[in-house]
C-alpha cells in the first residue's frame, strides 16, 4: 500500500535525489513531493515492521518523519 509521510527537513532536489538513490533499492519508487510544506514522500510500505524500517532508515539520512 502506498502511504505519505511527513518531513520538515527536505530542503531541494539534493535532499529528494539522496533519499531516492539510498532507499529504492529497498522500497521501490519512491516520490518527494517538494511543493508541500513539511515536504512529502511517498513510498510503498508492505508490513508495520518495514514501515518502522522506513521510518528509522529516513532518520539516518537526516530527514525525521514528522507526520505520517
Amino acid at each position: 500500500m502506498k502511504k505519505t509521510y511527513q518531513s520538515a527537513n527536505i530542503a531541494c532536489g539534493s535532499c529528494a535525489n539522496l533519499i531516492k538513490v539510498s532507499l529504492e533499492d529497498t522500497y521501490g519508487e519512491i516520490e518527494v513531493n517538494l511543493d508541500s510544506n513539511p515536504r512529502e514522500v511517498t513510498v510503498e510500505i508492505n508490513s508495520d515492521e518495514q514501515e518502522i524500517e522506513f521510518i528509522k532508515e529516513m532518520a539516518e539520512l537526516g530527514f525525521e518523519v514528522v507526520k505520517n
